[in-house]
């Protein structure tokens, strides 16, 4: 490296002016005069630190570096950094190297950073200390952290020569950043020590002061100095009331006695950092006291107590007649609480963790709000059993730490599969390396959580494997669910009365039967001081995975894959009945199958959880998270339809669902003989959907704010924008009498319009009878209906739903009353004969209805549940059904039939005749039929009649839940007379179809359902 020149007078006078402003203004009492003497002792302090590197180039002063504040530390330094005025560039090059190949160097930036080091954050009382290191200025203060405190520095002034920053991320508004101090403080003035005393220091070693606890009005007003090898310190205990820590002092064998020492003073708190486990210290002043919920005496410290480092020239043993009568002895230990997770698994083996010290480099971050790292490449580390408020800002990739009675649990299960090290509040996490590597970028989401987290151990008391498992579940659930149906704050936020923790509503159905709530809650005295102590960790039973939460794409094709795996020709034709088919029907048979899966068929066994939305292009309810949708068919409880359109938007959990795949199969066998040949398959499809019950299923509301993105609506389906102010609707109320299919349907084309040939398009009629008149929103309230001209005239209406307004077809049930609600400001007539959206055609005067009403986009439905409805008498009404006689009659003067049944089968047929107007090779001449096979449900009727019922276009493919073994209600099918006499049933435009019930699941089989079939009812 080539000689530098000299540096120019000029510079260095600047440098040196800079230097006395910024001395002035950042380190001396505001107001005062110009302190010369410190402003040459901070020269000459950064003089000595420059000088000591050896290679500065001849500048006598570190001219490329300038003075930084805590306050410009914290406004301008947005990206972390460090500093070593110290070190040279061939030492940074080394420190730097440290990061490895996967890690990234903090950069160095050339700042001077002076301060006082104190315990104090900001000009608070002495009783808020907390235990944490700060560096002061005049422009604030900043939190820290240093690995050997000496407390005599402590309210000094110091320069900092080596130093890492890292600001809060920049998500975070309220977050301040911290200082990570890399070597020892340079004092700017001399640190004076106090004088010793001239005569030896009277003290108590460990086993003295140990039996000295049992002995009664031996220290009645004697405060005695306790001396010892500092054996262990536990962890820095804070609780909303006080915080506290507890060290252990020991003799010189290994063996001897221990003493501990609760230290609970604020002043005194700082001392936990400045403790160094193997050295030896003098603790004075100490009283013995009674802790409460603890069963003896233990020593503690007082304000007038100090610690410092044992001299045995400087101390005497204190000795004592210990004659006397004796306290009771101290009470044989507890025994250890099973673990709460164990109380379903009796037969699964109680395991002991091991307790143990380790020294390790933390090699990776699994979960910092869950405190979870990776240990030497080959270790888990859990902190989540201590509070480690200000570990979780330093601890990184690089860090070097010493773990204290630690305990090692392995093979916990749950999903881990790596040994665990989990130090609780008896053992102690000890900084032993700062790490060079700059801190991954956190995003948002990645940072929440941690109070939860603390919820699940310290008020749930989960123990560690179903802690790891709980983390697993939640980060699960976030990949679902965040940030389309939740963010990810409101998913991991901490749970309170009245507003729960969706993540924790999520898991509590599990937790609540692993880890039952209402165990007594961890006393942290007693795990500290107890020997051997009582922990969450010291015994566990190896977990097995409870469930999991799979995306619904997963589950989708999960099922896809399953369902062709175990599709088997040979067994949904047995050989006695396929040797008699024709290769036609043998096809046939083999187009439809059907698999069911439960949960239970998984392992481990899976939970559904996605949000209810409703399809504004397919018309059907669907379950949707981040991965996709997927349909879904849902009944209330037996035999009752859903009906609360509010359900849209809602979250929905269950773990009772069946998971069904419908499959399509066009092959070609010849025979039965060539079955087992996959070849002759020419083409596959699979329809997947879900079918569950309400009843069986936790619903959470989602907030208003998320549901219109989370749902994925369509711009028409969304609200309007309205004008500043309340909102304005008006509604109207209808009981509904008859619903038609689902299906495309052809509309007129409205004048002025393209002239092109407009395409049939999904939609649906619903007839029904107004209850009033249009009602207006008052405040929260809708407001009185409004009088009507003609009393008497009949108020039948036809309700046309296309377009995204299909999104209603699964909540609308005959015999129900619903309000129509239309958002925006009144208009005069909107529900009304002649008004903006009604459409007089004259179909409605062969239903026998008044008007037809086109419902809009931006309409919605609400099922009515006020008790002050008008009179309606038709409303709960049961579902009509034909009498059986009518229904197997030859008559066809009833044409149209209703009746509950159950399906027992159902086909693939080949397609009908087609029109003589259809031309040939189109669509219509091609496409099947499926038939489905029932048994009509009659009550008091061993043996009850089959019925063929035919579904053609456009009404394919068939409705969810045609499966054999559901009940269904037929509505206005139309009966029809075969050649052969037989009944058979056909779907129209006007029928109506609700699910009844599910397949049965002890009978259900691989796509076949266990039923005696008779033979089809023939007319007499």
């Amino acid at each position: 490296m080539e000689a530098a020149t000299a540096p120019a007078p000029d510079s260095e006078q600047a440098w040196l002016e800079a230097a006395q402003t910024f001395i002035q203004e950042t380190l001396c009492p505001a107001g005062t005069e110009p302190d010369v003497q410190l402003t040459q002792l901070v020269i000459d302090c950064v003089k000595t630190i420059w000088l000591s590197q050896g290679k500065n180039q001849g500048f006598p002063l570190p001219l490329s570096y300038s003075f930084v504040s805590v306050q410009d530390l914290k406004t301008h330094q947005n990206l972390p950094c460090c500093s070593h005025v110290s070190w040279s560039s061939n030492a940074y090059q080394a420190w730097a190297q440290e990061a490895g190949p996967s890690g990234t160097p903090l950069p160095r930036e050339r700042l001077l950073l002076l301060g006082t080091l104190t315990d104090l954050s900001g000009d608070l009382e002495q009783e808020c200390r907390k235990g944490d290191l700060y560096v002061k200025d005049n422009t604030g203060v900043l939190g820290c952290e240093l690995i050997d405190l000496d407390l005599s520095w402590l309210g000094h002034l110091f320069l900092f020569p080596s130093w890492s920053y890292l600001p809060p991320p920049r998500w975070s508004s309220s977050g301040e950043g911290h200082l990570e101090l890399l070597s020892a403080p340079v004092p700017v003035l001399p640190l004076t020590s106090s004088p010793s005393s001239l005569s030896p220091l009277s003290v108590l070693y460990p086993e003295t002061a140990s039996r000295l606890l049992r002995h009664r009005g031996k220290l009645r007003g004697v405060q005695p100095n306790l001396a010892g090898k500092l054996v262990r310190v536990s962890a820095l205990v804070r609780s909303q009331k006080k915080a506290h820590f507890v060290l252990s002092l020991g003799g010189s064998s290994p063996a001897g006695s221990l003493v501990s020492v609760v230290v609970q003073i604020p002043a005194q708190l700082v001392w936990h950092r400045a403790l160094w486990p193997g050295r030896s210290y003098v603790l004075t002043a100490l009283r013995v006291v009674r802790i409460r919920g603890h069963c003896y005496r233990v020593w503690t410290t007082s304000p007038s107590s100090h610690l410092l480092p044992l001299r045995p020239e400087c101390v005497r043993e204190l000795e004592l007649e210990l004659d006397g009568p004796l306290l009771e002895a101290d009470p044989p230990p507890l025994p250890a609480p099973s673990s709460s997770q164990d109380g379903d698994r009796e037969a699964a083996p109680v395991r002991n963790s091991t307790l143990l010290s380790y020294t390790g480099k933390v090699t990776g971050v699994l979960s910092q709000p869950a405190g979870l790292y990776e240990v030497d490449g080959q270790l888990a580390l859990c902190l989540a059993y201590q509070q480690f408020h200000s570990l979780r800002k330093v601890v990184r990739p690089g860090v070097s730490l010493e773990l204290q009675d630690v305990h090692l649990l392995q093979s916990v299960g749950g999903g881990t599969r790596r040994p665990v090290l989990a130090p609780c509040l008896h053992g102690a996490i000890l900084l032993r390396g700062f790490s060079c590597q700059k801190p991954e970028t956190q995003s948002f989401h990645q940072a929440q959580g941690a109070s939860l987290y603390e919820q699940l151990v310290w008020e749930r008391q989960l123990g560690l494997p179903l802690y790891l498992w709980a983390t697993k579940a939640l980060e699960e659930l976030a990949c679902k669910l965040c940030p389309h149906v939740l963010r990810h704050h409101q998913l991991l936020q901490h749970s309170c009365p009245g507003n729960p923790s969706p993540g924790l509503q999520l898991l509590a159905p599990i937790l609540d039967v692993l880890a039952p709530p209402g165990s007594s809650r961890r006393n942290a005295h007693k795990e500290i001081l107890e020997d051997p102590h009582h922990c969450p960790l010291q015994k566990y039973t190896r977990l097995q995975t409870p469930c999991s939460f799979p995306t619904l794409a997963t589950l989708k094709d999960q099922g896809r894959c399953r369902a062709w795996a175990a599709f088997d020709a040979k067994t949904l034709l047995p050989l006695p009945e396929a040797s008699h088919l024709t290769s036609g029907q043998l096809n046939q048979r083999l187009s439809w199958s059907w698999l069911s899966l439960l949960p239970s068929t998984f392992h481990p066994p899976q939970i559904l959880i996605g949000l209810l939305a409703a399809s504004s292009h397919k018309g059907c309810l669907q379950l949707r998270d981040r991965s996709g949708s997927l349909p879904c068919l849902i009944l209330a409880k037996h035999s009752q339809p859903i009906s609360d359109s509010r359900l849209i938007g809602c979250l929905v959990r269950t773990e009772k669902f069946q998971l069904i795949i419908e499959r399509n199969v066009r092959s070609t066998f010849p025979s039965c003989k060539e079955l087992s040949m996959a070849g002759f398959i020419q083409k596959q499809q699979a329809r997947v959907y879900i079918q569950f019950f309400l009843a069986d299923a936790l619903i959470l509301p989602v907030p208003r704010p998320l549901l219109l993105s989370a749902a994925s609506l369509a711009p028409s389906q969304t609200e309007p924008a309205l004008p500043e102010g309340p909102p304005t609707e008006q509604s109207r109320l209808f009981l509904l009498s008859h619903k038609e299919a689902l299906m495309k349907r052809n509309f007129g084309v409205p004048p002025g319009a393209s002239p092109e040939v407009p395409k049939p398009i999904l939609s649906f009629y619903v007839s029904g009878r107004w209850l009033g008149g249009t009602q207006r929103k008052e405040g929260t309230a809708w407001g009185p209906p409004e009088p009507e001209g003609d009393e008497s005239k009949d108020r039948k209406v036809l309700l046309v739903f296309r377009g995204s307004s299909i999104r209603w077809f699964e909540f609308l049930h005959p015999g129900r009353v619903y309000r129509l609600v239309a958002p925006g400001p009144p208009t005069p007539l909107l529900f009304a004969e002649g008004g903006p959206s009604c459409v007089p055609q004259r179909p409605l005067e062969l239903a026998g209805c008044t008007s037809c009403l086109t419902v809009r986009d931006e309409w919605t439905v609400e099922l009515e549940s006020s008790r002050d409805l008008p009179a309606a008498p038709d409303a709960n009404k049961a579902l009509p059904e034909t009498s059986l006689a009518d229904l197997l009659s030859g008559d066809h003067t009833n044409s149209l039939v209703s009746f509950s049944a159950e399906v027992l089968s159902r086909t693939l047929c080949e397609p009908f005749p087609a029109p003589f107007w259809t031309k040939p090779g189109t669509a219509r001449t091609s496409r099947g039929c499926v038939k489905l096979t029932v048994a009509v449900r009659v009550a008091d009727c061993q043996f009850p009649p089959h019925l063929d019922i035919y579904i053609k276009d456009p009404h394919l493919p068939p409705p969810l839940g045609l499966l054999p073994g559901a009940r269904v209600y037929f509505g206005q099918l139309e009966k029809k007379i075969s050649r052969s006499h037989n009944v058979y049933c056909c779907f129209r435009p006007s029928t109506y179809l609700q699910v009844l019930s599910f397949p049965p699941e002890t009978s259900i089989r691989e796509g076949v359902l266990v039923r005696a079939r008779p033979a089809p009812h023939r007319r007499p």
